[in-house]
């Protein structure tokens, strides 16, 4: 029982260190270099936008293709403007996204650290005085709690424009007509649900592959496993997290 409790305990400590930590950078106390947050925010930013707009885009258009087949038997083929709008925005933009960022950004957090703990530059960080969370896992879990939402909007226009291309191309539906019929299909409560999921999302990708690699063992062995198991738990905790919203989205009557 006393391992079992450990072992539950430190996802808590570290949580609970964390949130210590981001308390004090609220305040004005941060230790972690302007420069290192630079570096992680391009990284989570300008370098993960193509393939999150072409990952979008290719789920819209297969969300407008299957709408497209079933609805132009019924004459509906305008509804599927409604279809792509509704699901984009307010689940897969945000779903997406968090999946693309935990496979490529997590895994890097997740493989950076692992390696730094197995050429004990941690242990070095710690005898100079400088704690691993407040050195290294502020600064990305702060970038992707940013940059989460900015590419969730990137994700939802792509996703738009995949379903329009598709829906011009076989229900002979102009552009026009189509992005007026997912303006009147879309309301702010289906952004702002997209968008909190989108900023928790990537609060929990950040902190998953960070304490993974952390955890990591000191070998080269241990960085693969480390990596592993930070996308495996980013992309269920993901999936869970949304069940969590649908849940409550669903009691509040949204």
């Amino acid at each position: 029982m006393p391992p079992r409790i450990s072992t539950l305990s430190r996802p808590v400590a570290f949580l609970g260190g964390v949130l210590i930590s981001g308390s004090a950078a609220v305040g004005g106390h941060w230790l972690f270099r302007p420069k290192d947050l630079v570096r992680v925010l391009a990284d989570c930013s300008a370098r993960a936008v193509s393939i999150v707009l072409v990952v979008n885009a290719l789920v819209g258009a297969i969300l407008a293709f299957v709408g497209a087949v079933q609805l132009a038997k019924f004459g509906a083929g305008i509804f599927v403007a409604d279809l792509v709008g509704i699901a984009v925005v307010r689940e897969m933009a945000a779903i997406i996204t968090a999946v693309v960022i935990s496979g490529r950004t997590g895994a890097a957090f997740a493989a950076e650290l692992a390696t730094m703990q197995a050429n004990e530059e941690i242990d070095a960080l710690e005898v100079l005085g400088l704690g691993a969370i407040d050195f290294l896992v502020l600064p990305r879990v702060a970038s992707l709690l940013v940059m989460m939402p900015l590419l969730y909007v990137f994700a939802c226009v792509a996703g738009l424009l995949g379903g329009m291309t598709v829906a011009t191309i076989m229900l002979d539906v102009s552009p026009a007509a189509y992005l007026l019929r997912t303006n009147d299909a879309l309301t702010a409560v289906h952004l702002e649900l997209g968008v909190t999921k989108s900023v928790a999302f990537g609060v929990l990708i950040g902190l998953v592959s960070c304490y993974h690699g952390l955890r990591a063992s000191r070998d080269a062995e241990g960085v693969g496993v480390a990596t592993t198991e930070a996308v495996v738990s980013s992309i269920v905790g993901i999936i869970v997290l949304d069940a969590v919203f649908a849940l409550c989205a669903n009691a509040l009557g949204i």
